[in-house]
């Protein structure tokens, strides 16, 4: 298959969610389970016979949800319980909100009282990841939860149907690493907007289905034959938690530069880490939480993100960061002014932006882009 034809797949499910999810259960007879965070164990959906799906908010326009949630939670959480509360999400057996933010906490309080028919879980993962019980309380939440599921649906989640399921969303992590790299070292083969609506695909579609497409999208890429001339530009990372505005990687590459890395939830933060295959499912999947690379909402030591960070931009040699913070989004822009300090000391430049769920770029943002991109430009190309 053309790596159009695939691409085409992905961004035709990216565009309406919830069709395709209708569609899934009506065909395929499965479970659905939506969840709102990449700190969550889909391979225990998996391993119930269930579908996995993540929410993003669909709703542009918020008016129902504003009853309800005040007007400075961040963009996203309210977009959500718009689609909640009209009736978008009745696809869904149900919901589970693992512990991210407060606000997202509060909103899983919020959506028990005013959504009902729906199956309602909370995972409470912890958020200080280097203490000595927390391997402990990890796996402990996570066994907790493999059980209700099933109580929930009905069905016995056995550890070999986790493994099993481990070793299928494997299989994506490597081929989305796969893809990332290709895109790092010769970003013409792939669009940075493609590759967005790729990423977000895999959260949403069959996992088998995505797992195949994948891999034959590693396939057919690695046989084009790169254009001459194609990293002149400079090379941008991005920042942030969730990144539902692929026509940044546009405006960048309008500019001649390309986004070849990122560290967003709906990015790398997602596949970067696999899970082990060679010890016990739910002990692997622990461990991956506890040591994959770490969001704002958790804590594993003052430096660990500016580290992380850091690593990012040295291995894939980057000119410039965009942090991409949604609107109110209280954890990421604690963590602001360190990680732009950091990069400052090794000389990266870096441009903050604010942007909001369901909403274009708008004027003054792609501008600021732009001229973000022609300031890298004044200094010396990469080669």
């Amino acid at each position: 298959m053309k790596p159009e034809k695939i691409i085409q797949r992905f961004r035709s499910i990216v565009t309406k969610p919830f069709e395709y999810a209708c569609r899934l259960k009506k065909t395929g007879k499965q479970k659905i389970v939506g969840h709102t965070c990449t700190y969550f164990p889909e391979e225990i959906i998996l391993a119930a016979g269930a579908h996995p799906i993540r929410l993003f908010g669909q709703s542009a326009s918020v008016m129902k949800a504003d009853a309800h949630i005040q007007a400075y939670s961040c963009s996203l959480v309210r977009s959500l319980f718009e689609d909640a509360l009209s009736g978008k999400l009745g696809f869904l057996d149900v919901i589970v909100f693992p512990h991210s933010c407060d606000t997202m906490q509060r909103l899983s309080d919020i959506w028990r009282l005013n959504v009902k028919g729906t199956v309602h879980l909370d995972l409470l993962f912890p958020v200080h990841l280097k203490s000595e019980a927390t391997r402990d309380y990890m796996k402990a939440v996570i066994e907790r939860f493999r059980l209700e599921l099933g109580k929930a649906l009905n069905v016995e989640i056995t550890e070999n149907a986790v493994a099993d399921a481990i070793l299928l969303m494997n299989r994506i992590r490597s081929a989305l690493h796969a893809l990332y790299e290709i895109r790092s070292q010769t970003p013409e083969r792939i669009s940075g907007s493609d590759l967005n609506h790729v990423v977000r695909g895999c959260m949403i579609m069959d996992r088998h289905e995505a797992a195949g497409l994948l891999e034959q999208l590693v396939a057919a890429l690695k046989e084009m034959q790169p254009s001459a001339g194609s990293l002149q530009g400079k090379r941008i990372l991005l920042s942030g938690g969730v990144c539902l505005h692929p026509d940044i990687h546009d405006i960048v590459e309008e500019q001649g530069g390309a986004v070849v890395w990122d560290d967003l939830c709906t990015g790398s933060r997602y596949f970067y880490t696999p899970v082990s295959e060679n010890s016990a499912p739910v002990d692997a999947i622990a461990d991956r939480f506890i040591n994959r690379a770490i969001c704002p909402a958790k804590h594993s030591g003052i430096t660990r993100r500016a580290e992380g960070l850091l690593q990012l931009t040295s291995k894939y040699k980057i000119d410039g960061v965009i942090f991409l913070f949604l609107k109110f989004c209280d954890p990421h822009c604690f963590d602001y002014p360190d990680l732009k300090a950091a990069l400052e000391e090794t000389g990266i430049l870096s441009l903050f932006l604010e942007v909001e769920t369901g909403k274009p770029v708008d004027g003054p943002t792609r501008t600021r882009v732009e001229t973000f991109l022609q300031i890298l430009n004044q200094g010396k190309s990469l080669s």
